[in-house]
């Protein structure tokens, strides 16, 4: 049996890793990801690659048995009848997606023909399922597993994994991590080209001399901007955008920043503190976007407007996160109930049920 993965971006990454790393010793399998010439290199040894858009591509999607994949494919490639195609997509939308959010003339019409090709398509938590299937306009079933990427939240090593991320990235002991991955804003990415260098808009001087000291900011930005950052000498802060895996560095970190993107989803799986920077909520939320809920009724942080009041919320976050500990656990209850460390095993369950060959247990290594 083939089965053919593909991440955004071409990453080793996500819940398509998930679901790879499950299945690699089961007997029977033949596995290949498809990759760019950028992140070919960075697939582990014995990882079967092909380059995304090629005509080999299309060739490996066209014998597929199983297709898993994040993110819409805008390539060419002709499914044949048998194949199961999985989408997991890759977060719990905020933030309106695809058809219900404001696209450009003919930006959906590859992703379109591929979510033709979609047989099931993943939901994080009830709460998404429907937003989901309207922003898709997928007919097709969705099922309501969880994420495979946040089984590692609950692995019974994720301290062993905190340890091991936090002495690469260079955090002693006592440091607290702060962990800024905001979304990207359609208006600055469209409108500049890829032009001028990413500013972090956070004053980096003055969060290092309020905290400094025992403080670091590692910076996530997404994929759209991360090539644009430009750090100056000095600060407390490192740039994480390089990571494939969002999860590691969930558990590394000690408080999440962010302002609309899913990554509030995931993390809030931890119980850490959460700080929303949402110094342009009104025109993101009315003008760029929209959202699917009001993130200020529901957010399980406090929400600021200015880098002068998230540093003070970075220095009281355990004073502010007990303040919003009833809220926390009802946004924990809406958006993570599926995050229990086995979703893995309900998309396999979808993929092979019991009773199949492809549904032996997982060989044991020597």
């Amino acid at each position: 049996m083939k089965i053919v993965y593909f991440t955004f971006r071409g990453l080793f990454a996500d819940n398509p890793r998930a679901v790879y790393e499950a299945l690699r010793d089961r007997a029977g399998l033949a596995h290949t990801w498809l990759c760019t010439p950028t992140t070919q290199g960075s697939f582990p040894p014995g990882v079967h690659t092909v380059l995304y858009g090629t005509p080999e591509a299309a060739a490996v999607l066209a014998t597929a048995d199983v297709v898993v994949a994040n993110d819409c494919m805008s390539m060419h490639w002709e499914k044949r009848p048998g194949t199961t195609y999985l989408q997991t997509w890759h977060g719990t939308p905020l933030k309106r997606i695809h058809h219900d959010a404001p696209v450009r003339p003919g930006w959906l019409d590859a992703p379109d023909r591929d979510v033709a090709r979609w047989d099931m398509l993943l939901s994080p938590n009830r709460a998404s399922t429907e937003n989901l299937r309207h922003a898709f306009r997928f007919a097709g079933p969705v099922h309501e597993t969880g994420y495979p990427r946040n089984d590692v939240l609950n692995d019974p090593r994720r301290e062993e994994i905190r340890a091991r991320v936090r002495g690469e990235l260079g955090i002693a002991d006592g440091v607290t991590a702060v962990l800024y991955a905001p979304t990207w804003r359609d208006d600055l990415v469209f409108s500049s080209g890829g032009g001028p260098d990413f500013q972090v808009p956070i004053d980096l001087t003055a969060f290092a001399d309020r905290l400094g000291g025992d403080h670091v900011l590692l910076l996530r930005l997404h994929s759209m901007v991360s090539g644009r950052l430009a750090l100056p000498p000095g600060v407390p802060a490192v740039d994480v955008s390089g990571r494939a895996e969002s999860g590691e560095l969930y558990l590394a970190a000690d408080i999440l920043v962010t302002d609309y993107s899913s990554a509030m989803f995931d993390f809030a799986v931890t119980g850490k503190p959460m700080v929303f920077y949402t110094y342009d909520l009104e025109h993101y939320r009315d003008d760029v976007r929209g959202f699917y809920f009001d993130l200020a009724a529901v957010a399980p942080g406090p929400l600021v407007a200015t880098s002068e009041e998230l540093i003070e919320a970075i220095a009281d976050s355990d004073v502010a996160a007990s303040a919003l500990a009833d809220r926390y656990a009802r946004f924990r209850d809406t958006f993570c109930s599926l995050d229990d460390g086995h979703a893995t095993d309900r998309v396999l369950d979808l993929l092979f049920p019991p009773g199949t060959p492809a549904a032996q247990p997982t060989m044991e290594r020597g």
